[in-house]
């Protein structure tokens, strides 16, 4: 079983920082090099489909970066640009592929790691017989680093770093490559480790219920389980400061001069915004599927980002699907925590979903105002939670319950925390008279009303 370990790391002296800054540095100085001799061949009128990208003289490359970053090392950077650049020949296939629409973009070559003049990023990768770790009261990580640098600093060759935090899988089986990169937004130093760890760490499901999820324009996720518990996950003040700093992305490249794409400054921002985005949704990831292995879950069923784009096509949802959700990441991200839990994911389709009546079934009558969704029949519901009951019940193998009050969360930059109007928070003895969140004849999960 794939795991990883990401933890902060921290140099033990001055020497040692500096020593870590030129040896990324120098990473990201070998990366943009082999990324430039690729991409001018790959510009290449003559060349056919980009063959003669790996034409690059790489041998070269390598041995000019090898008495900084140590010959593993070098070939390692070199290595992962060419995973890279297969990446971007898998992703421009499947682009231009009519029956497979997975990659709906046109994809870009690998980029650069910044210049020397406006600050490189700084990011490496170390092969994985180079480091040692050792966890424990005093977790450490050792490199091994070039020759040069160990001149350059009087250094042993093995730079030593202090690990800080816990591991989430330390008793693996076998350890990967390590990247190592400086977090320019809270300013330390990172790495992450992938480890395979034995299908022994994997827990098993206490029953073998199910679990459906709706991906919203407004909201992250909605999830209905058999049980009858629904969960909603808020995002529309998280997407409005995703927004907020892609106009700031905009503003500042519009003030670039002429011929510069770029600046350090507006890469930073793009790190930020990433980095904000991933960490919400690792967190939605890990706290959902908590709640679905207590709630016995063994199965969720996920729709297909095609079903999303085709039932809320707008410009807005456009840059929330691509840019904001990354789907394809996230259903990656919740497929790996949730082998952690031995529940499995399933991609099925959820068209209609979103529009399709609970209570007479119609799709073309029903209207969606923002939340909510309603029906000349006299159905009236939060329309992410009605979509993901629907979504449920058509491939579940297994009746589902009625439905008890949602729970809602709002995310704090740390954690998904329960909004007031969650069940939780609310008085046992509390009138539910929200429409949005609760059924009054008890049929429908999502929140019926009726016709008045």
């Amino acid at each position: 079983m794939k795991r990883t370990n990401t933890f902060a790391v921290r140099p033990l002296s001055d020497d040692g920082e500096q020593l870590l800054r030129d040896l990324l540095d120098a990473s990201a100085a070998l990366w943009n090099e082999v990324t430039y001799e690729r991409l001018m061949r790959y510009n290449d009128e003559d060349s056919f489909e980009g063959e003669d990208v790996w034409d690059a003289d790489t041998g070269q490359l390598e041995g000019k970066y090898k008495g900084v970053l140590g010959a593993s090392t070098a070939q390692q950077v070199i290595r992962k640009n060419s995973e890279a650049w297969r990446g971007f020949f898998r992703n421009k296939n499947k682009y231009h592929d009519e029956s497979n629409t997975s990659v709906t973009e046109h994809p870009e070559p690998p980029g650069f790691r910044g210049n020397e003049d406006d600050g490189r990023q700084l990011k490496g990768v170390i092969r994985k017989d180079a480091y040692t770790v050792e966890w424990g009261e005093r977790s450490r990580l050792e490199i091994l680093v070039g020759s040069e640098l160990k001149d350059r600093y009087d250094h042993t060759g093995r730079l030593r770093l202090e690990m800080a935090g816990d591991a989430n899988w330390p008793d693996y089986e076998k350890q990967g490559r390590l990247d190592l990169w400086y977090d320019e937004t809270d300013s330390t130093f990172r790495a992450s480790q992938p480890v395979t760890v034995s299908d022994g760490a994997r827990n098993t499901p206490l029953a073998s219920e199910q679990a459906a999820l709706d991906i919203g324009a407004n909201n992250l996720v909605a999830c209905t389980t058999t049980t009858g518990q629904q969960y909603l996950y808020e995002g529309c003040e998280l997407f409005q400061r995703f927004r907020e700093t892609t106009r700031h992305i905009a503003e500042l490249q519009s003030k670039l001069p002429k011929g510069r794409y770029s600046s350090e400054r507006i890469r930073r921002l793009y790190r930020k915004r990433t980095r904000r985005r991933d960490h919400a949704h690792e967190a939605l990831c890990r706290d959902l599927l908590e709640r679905l292995y207590e709630d016995g879950v063994d199965t969720v069923y996920i729709g297909g980002l095609t079903d999303v784009l085709e039932t809320h096509w707008s410009v807005e949802t456009n840059a929330k699907a691509h840019n904001f959700w990354a789907f394809k990441q996230f259903t990656e991200r919740l497929a790996c925590t949730a082998e952690e839990y031995g529940i499995s994911v399933e991609v099925r389709s959820e068209a209609w979903t979103s529009q399709e009546c609970p209570r007479c079934g119609s799709t073309d009558r029903t209207t969606r105002h923002q939340d909510t969704l309603t029906c000349p029949c006299g159905f009236g519901g939060h329309a992410d939670l009605t979509a993901s009951e629907t979504f449920l019940k058509r491939h579940a193998e297994q009746a589902v319950r009625p439905m008890a009050r949602p729970v809602r969360f709002q995310w704090d930059d740390h954690n998904w925390s329960e909004s007031p109007r969650s069940p939780a928070r609310a008085s046992p003895n509390e009138q539910r008279t929200d429409p949005s969140t609760v059924h009054r004849d008890g049929n429908i999960a999502s929140g019926e009303t009726q016709a008045g």
